[in-house]
């Protein structure tokens, strides 16, 4: 799910009103063959084993009651379309497979039916951007085992999306239990507030997540459906002591990261890194996408450090990357050479290092003055010599005054 994307600048909370909208009935009508509890229960299975409250959330709560009727599914050739009225079949078989499904292209300046050619091919202009999905219930499901939540709790959740995890909070807390959910993007946040009727529970704010949404704390737990590089505090100050923020870390050097965070009664929150997470960036908190393009004057060098190594390092050398310069990469593959970019964003500081087939040599291409690639390749080799750490070893304190990762035990490493 994410529904956190662009700037957010001039804003305005506004709740909408999700009581009458009308909810067509033939979203609930199963296409020939396999009932709808039949593909839950595959689904479920697929899933492997969830927290029993989470599982029952996912039961009662269909996927498909959140999923447009024509939507964009990432695959291993880019993009394949699926349409409940051409191919009911597909669609379904799709909704209840463990994928994510794309809902908006652009912000919403290219409609999903603009790329969907009458045959059905998806063409995609080029620099066009996924910027809203349905995430793949594995993702949903992991996160929401992190968040624990319990009847009763109060809830703010960033990035409303679809509206299906807001819809599973609801049925998590229960009764008596409230769900603040915020949504950035006003289209999206319409179309969620047609999906949401009759969850009576679920309060939809169009408005900036990081800026959390007073009026509802303290909450119990705070759920982000959107990638964050720099956590904000309104989460921690809005947050009760004891309670639970859990998010996807996106620090931009290599993979994403699941963090759970607890906040302390000394206004302090800190947690570690479970597993993996993969999520759209929050808008505020996005760098403007396309592959990097640098004609100015260049450093021209060789390096013995294969790029290749830097691209696929495990989870845990990626955090401390990360930690340590503060920079981001990004991988370009052909058939015979890679090229890896890390970057210093909105900056002219970046270095090309490109590995090709045949060629003895590795080339390295350095642009501003900041010698980003020596950074990286030192870095790498700090993580080696404290022996290789895993993702699980690092954790995270958020405090006013910013953030600091660190191995271990707090303090070992500062953040940039």
């Amino acid at each position: 799910m994410v529904g956190e994307h662009g700037d957010g600048k001039g804003l305005q909370d506004r709740e909408l009103d999700i009581s009458g909208v009308v909810h067509s009935p033939d979203r609930d009508r199963t296409a020939t063959g396999d009932t709808e509890s039949e593909r839950i229960e595959r689904l479920l299975t697929r899933l492997g084993r969830l927290e029993e409250p989470v599982e029952q959330a996912l039961r009662a709560v269909p996927r498909h009651d959140f999923v447009p009727a024509l939507a964009l599914v990432p695959d291993e050739d880019g993009l394949r379309a699926i349409d409940r009225d051409t191919d009911p079949d597909g669609w379904w078989e799709t909704v209840y497979a463990d994928t994510s499904i794309v809902t908006q292209l652009d912000d919403g300046a290219l409609s999903v039916a603009d790329v969907v050619a009458p045959d059905g091919v998806v063409r995609l202009p080029a620099g066009a951007d996924y910027t809203s999905s349905a995430s793949a219930p594995s993702t949903v499901a992991g996160l929401l085992n992190l968040l624990d939540v319990e009847p009763g709790h109060r809830i703010l959740e960033v990035g409303t999306g679809t509206g299906w995890t807001a819809a599973l909070l609801e049925h998590l807390v229960g009764d008596g239990g409230l769900v603040v959910s915020m949504e950035i993007d006003p289209m999206v946040a319409e179309q969620a507030a047609k999906n949401l009727t009759g969850h009576d529970r679920v309060r939809l704010v169009v408005g900036d997540g990081t800026e959390g949404h007073p009026e509802g704390e303290p909450y119990d737990r705070v759920h982000v459906t959107c990638g964050v590089r720099a956590v904000p505090y309104a989460w921690v100050e809005q947050t009760r002591p004891g309670g639970v923020i859990v998010l996807p870390y996106v620090p931009g050097f290599g993979t994403g990261h699941e963090l759970r965070l607890v906040v302390t009664p000394d206004g302090l929150a800190h947690g570690r890194f479970p597993g993996f997470a993969s999520y759209m960036m929050m808008r505020p908190q996005r760098v403007p996408a396309g592959v990097l393009s640098y004609t100015r004057d260049h450093r021209a060098t060789t390096t013995t450090v294969d790029p290749r190594t830097i691209g696929h390092t495990p989870a845990g050398a990626d955090l401390a990357i990360a930690t340590l310069t503060g920079l981001h990469s990004r991988s370009l593959v052909w058939d015979d050479a890679y090229r890896l970019w890390v970057y210093e964003p909105g900056t002219p500081h970046a270095a090309a290092v490109t590995w090709t087939q045949g060629h003895r040599d590795i080339e390295v291409r350095q642009y501003g003055e900041r010698p980003v690639w020596d950074e990286v390749v030192d870095a790498y080799f700090r993580w080696v010599g404290w022996g290789q750490p895993g993702r699980s070893r690092f954790g995270m304190t958020v405090a006013p005054d910013g953030q600091r990762v660190w191995l271990d035990e707090p303090g070992r490493i500062s953040s940039w």
